[in-house]
């Protein structure tokens, strides 16, 4: 079994992906884990985990033990991506059989975990966006073509295997200061993620008491935090952008809250997330294929590895409020809202902030 190659060079190539059974095959996922969450907390206790996702689960949590076993490097000159974070990504990388092992047919392998690896981030800038984020969900997508999960586990898929991940990936960004893939994050929600949002408003389908205003009441987004992942997203964001409103940091978010249903707010993220999303070329550019998620069209990138090649991929290009290029994801000089606010908190291993003992929080 070979290793899944990129086959989007083009606008050509992303428009024959939408129509293609690849891309039908990712989209049927997405629409179906949203709905097996539609009005289910979080913390519901009734979640069924099969052993399979109980194996996944414990998987995620090695990768987030490593964490500890690999400290930041001083890097108190920059506050961008911490190189200690290609150490971590390079034990994933060599452990890749290992932690398959048991999980899927050895055969597999190669091509299954391409996905795994490319979920966690670019390792050479020290990057995450929401195309790494596809890629788990692509990996997941992989699991099921094998039988490995099922329709059964849709809901464990969810609110155990992606709610683990997220909290991987809080630890990722918040320890080795991950840099927002992209031009600032521009399609994640919140710099990095966009699936969060899209799964929790429809757990938050029909609440009798939430709106999608609610979000600006820390006390009820706090309360509610460990229920809904929507709030939890929230949460996260007060929790290291303290120099400001919502609506400053994230108006997109706070465009989304007046919004005045959940279901209207699901809906209009899933439009999004495919318009956003799957429908960007330097997202999609570096989405991968091979004969589990099989794309016969597109422009076969033969021999290529986005760790060894140049930067020849097309950048997303933002512009300031002066008129300025705002930086690209190749790195100019901007630190992340997560790594200006390492100095103040720590990361439990679920993701959550916490003050640093004796700092005050908003100092």
């Amino acid at each position: 079994m070979s290793h899944p190659v990129r086959k989007i060079l083009t606008q050509q190539d992303l428009a024959a992906y939408q129509e293609s059974p690849a891309y039908h095959d990712y989209i049927t996922l997405i629409t179906d884990l949203n709905a097996s969450v539609i009005g289910v907390k979080t913390d519901d206790p009734d979640i069924v985990e099969s052993p399979r996702v109980k194996q996944i689960v414990a998987l995620l949590e090695t990768l987030t033990g490593w964490i500890k076993e690999i400290p930041p490097q001083d890097n108190k000159l920059s506050r961008f991506g911490n190189p200690a974070f290609r150490l971590w990504y390079d034990r994933v990388k060599e452990n890749l059989d290992d932690l398959h092992r048991d999980l899927i047919p050895e055969h597999h392998t190669p091509e299954v975990s391409a996905y795994l690896l490319e979920s966690f981030g670019n390792r050479r800038r020290i990057d995450y966006g929401t195309g790494h984020e596809a890629n788990f969900m692509a990996w997941l997508l992989c699991l099921k073509k094998l039988g490995v999960l099922t329709e059964s586990d849709h809901q464990a898929m969810v609110l155990r295997v992606f709610v683990r991940y997220i909290a991987l990936m809080r630890n990722l960004q918040f320890t080795y200061w991950l840099e927002p893939a992209g031009s600032h994050g521009v399609w994640g929600l919140d710099d990095y993620h966009f699936l969060p949002f899209l799964f929790g408003s429809a757990q938050l389908l029909g609440h009798k008491y939430l709106r999608p205003k609610s979000i600006h009441d820390e006390m009820t987004v706090e309360e509610f935090s460990r229920s809904y992942m929507y709030l939890a997203c929230i949460a996260f964001i007060n929790s290291i952008k303290t120099s400001a409103s919502l609506r400053w940091h994230s108006p997109m978010l706070d465009d989304i809250s007046s919004v005045k249903t959940w279901q209207k707010v699901n809906e209009g993220m899933i439009k999004m997330y495919k318009a956003e999303v799957l429908g960007k070329l330097p997202i999609m550019q570096h989405f991968l294929f091979g004969t589990l998620l099989v794309f016969d069209g597109g422009t076969l990138m033969d021999g290529q590895d986005d760790e060894e090649e140049e930067h020849h991929h097309h950048h997303a290009i933002d512009v300031t409020a002066k008129g300025q290029l705002a930086p690209d994801c190749c790195g100019i000089p901007v630190p992340s809202a997560i790594a200006s606010a390492s100095h103040r908190f720590t990361i439990n291993a679920d993701g959550r902030v916490n003050p640093k003992p004796g700092r005050v929080p908003f100092d």
